[in-house]
Order: C-alpha cells, then structure tokens, then sequence
C-alpha cells in the first residue's frame, strides 16, 4: 500500500508538536515547586508575667489525733467519719460506772479524813488547859498537835484524790479540742480503749486555713532573696505577692495564698529547704493530703515574648526558623526562661525586630526560602492574650 507525500507530512508533523509537547512536560516535571507562603512575624518585648511552679502536699491548719485518756469500754460514739465538729462537741463516751465509784470511794476516804481532823483538834483543846496548869506535860500536847497537822494533810490528800478521779469521769466524755473535719473511726462501740492504743480514736483536721508545702533548692533560695527587698527574710516574705494553688484536676484553686514561713536550714539529703504557703478554706474544698502545685509569679518588665507554636525541639534544644535575606530561612537555638499557656519568655537567641516564621515550620529546613506574610505580634496578643 502507498502513502501519498501529503500524509507522509501530516505525520511528521504530528511527530514534532508530541516530541515538543513531551519535552515539555519532562522539563516541567523537574522545575522547582514554588516557595510556600508563611506567616511571619517580628518580635516585640512586653511587659509579662511568669510563673514557677513547685509540687505542693497539704495539711489542715490543725491535725489533732484524738485519743482516751482513760481505759475502757467505748459506749457511745456522737459522731459520723467525716462530719464537721465545732471545739467543745462530744465525739465519743467511754464506760464511766468504774470512774463513778472511784469518785464514790474518793468522797468516803475525805468524810473519814475530816472527821480526823475533828478527832485531833478536841485532843488539842482538851490539852492545852492541862499544859497550862502543869498537870500533863507539853509532850502529849505537841503529839496532839502532830496528829492534828497529819489528819489535815490526809484531808488534803483526799480531797485531790477525790479532785482527780472527778477529772477521770471528765476523761470519759472525749470533746473536740478544735473545730474541723472528722477522719476515719477505726474503733467500734463495745471496743476495749486504752491509753496506750497505737491507733487514735480519730483524725480530727482543722482546715479553715490550709497549709502548702514545698521545697526550694539553694539556687533557688539565694534567687528568692534577692528578687524581693526586705532586710530579713520575714520583710521579704511580706513583699511577696500573693501565690496560686494548681491542684490535681489543673485548675487553679480560686483563693490566692501568702507565703508564711520558711525552715531554719537546709536539708542535708536533699540540699532543699522547707517553705510554706497559707490558703484559706472556708468553704472546706481542701482536704488534709491533697496535692498540688503552688504557683508563684514573677513579674518581667520587658520580656522577649514568642508563640509556643513557633518553636521545635531537637535534642532538648528549643529552636526557631529566622527570616534572613533574600526570604530564606535559618534555624537558630533560644534559651526560655519561662512561659504561659501559649507563650514562652526567650533570655537568648533573639533579639526584638528579627522576623520569625509563626507556624509551618514542620517541613522547613535551613536555607529554604518562603514567601513571606506578615502578621503583627500585637494582634496575636490580642487574639491570644498572655
């Protein structure tokens, strides 16, 4: 079969426009993606606030073991585990009858020893006459007298005895030395109580005020002191401010606490020292055991102030991607020295007016280049405020 000349060039022109267009589909294949776009902005210093945070255990204002004073039989227990008790209430009621008798007993003992008493003075006035007249001699009246001063102590003697055992009948209706919460009751009625039981009857747990406990290091210590003025460390705990609780849950303990009192030295094991924070807890939503973590502020006149979400961490360094010139990007460490939710606060590695990429830094790396967005910091901050 022949080809005519015309349909031989039809193909080979055909031939040319697919070879072009193939060529260009390679050479577009091969060419650089373009630059992405990113958000970028320029960092600014702002007055801020920064906090330090110290795990925290806490303990009512009070914490009184409740415990007999006298042995016996538990009769009565007035109270549930975990009521509130005012100071003065009756918590329990041990078997008083023995104690009634002794006082019995006590009584019969000061009858006996003040009819003595009376004994002894009608020997004294019958002998004194006699003394006087020369008929006896004073020797019987001096015995007389002696017997006399020792029925007068033997009475006294009762009388405390009698003073003492009325005090063990008291013993047997256990009051409440404080107000607060009730704790366990690990004793049951009928239950044989003594004084030398390891277990107390209850934990009885003033917590109108709350105490939070923590330690600071030295380093940390030495900062304290010369962060806040005062001449001793009392004038310095004044001029605190007042401190946050964060307890388990992660939300902040609506009442602010004061720093109260600081150990008188330093643990040797642990190189820490003993500080206290005092909330108060009215309304009881702290218990004795709880914990936390006490928050204290620190207040930054001009902080270097860059978004959370700006930086990247390799090997436990913080980084985050500079714009330099010609729109090209380098990573760069910084050093933070505190933070908020959505903040941190840098010391080192950046200074107010460089530009720093905002987010999208996942897939950077040194020397790519971006089309850069701005943004302002201020409109960060309002939209995310410190």
């Amino acid at each position: 079969m022949k080809i005519s000349g015309k349909i031989r060039f039809i193909i080979l022109i055909s031939s040319i426009i697919l070879l072009q267009n193939c060529t260009q589909a390679a050479e577009g294949s091969n060419a650089a993606p373009p630059a992405p776009e990113l958000p970028v902005y320029t960092v600014i210093t702002s007055p801020a606030t920064t906090y330090q945070e110290f795990p925290t255990a806490l303990e009512g204002k009070n914490n009184v073991e409740i415990r007999s004073q006298v042995d016996g039989y538990l009769d009565r227990i007035y109270v549930e585990e975990g009521s509130y008790v005012r100071a003065g209430q009756p918590l329990f009621k041990i078997d008083s009858r023995a104690y009634g008798e002794q006082v019995n007993m006590a009584q019969a003992n000061l009858q006996a020893a003040n009819a003595n008493i009376e004994k002894a003075k009608v020997e004294v006035d019958r002998l004194q006459p006699l003394v006087a007249a020369k008929v006896v001699s004073d020797v019987q009246l001096k015995t007389a007298k002696a017997n006399y001063a020792a029925a007068v102590a033997a009475s006294s003697q009762a009388r405390a005895s009698v003073g003492n055992a009325r005090i063990n009948v008291g013993f047997t209706t256990i009051t409440a030395p404080v107000s607060g919460y009730i704790g366990r009751i690990p004793f049951k009625k009928g239950s044989l109580i003594s004084r030398t039981d390891v277990n107390p009857l209850t934990l009885l747990s003033d917590i109108s005020e709350i105490y939070a406990y923590f330690s600071l290091s030295e380093l940390d210590f030495i900062a304290f002191q010369k962060k806040y003025p005062g001449a001793t460390l009392d004038e310095k705990l004044k001029n605190m401010p007042m401190v946050d609780l964060v307890i388990a849950d992660n939300s902040t303990y609506p009442q602010k606490g004061k720093m109260s009192i600081v150990d008188g030295q330093f643990d040797k094991t642990t190189g820490a020292i003993s500080v206290r924070a005092v909330f108060p807890n009215a309304q009881g939503a702290l218990r004795t055991g709880n914990t936390g973590r006490v928050r204290m502020p620190q207040m930054l006149s001009n902080a270097l102030i860059i978004p959370q979400e700006s930086t990247f961490e390799i090997q436990d360094k913080t980084y985050v991607y500079i714009l330099g010139k010609d729109n090209k990007v380098t990573s760069k460490p910084i050093k933070v020295s505190g933070k908020t939710e959505n903040y941190y606060f840098i010391s080192e590695g950046v200074a107010p007016g460089e530009k720093i990429v905002y987010t999208g830094i996942g897939a950077l790396k040194d020397g790519a280049s971006i089309k850069p967005k701005a943004i302002s910091a201020d409109s960060l901050l309002r939209a995310r405020p410190l």
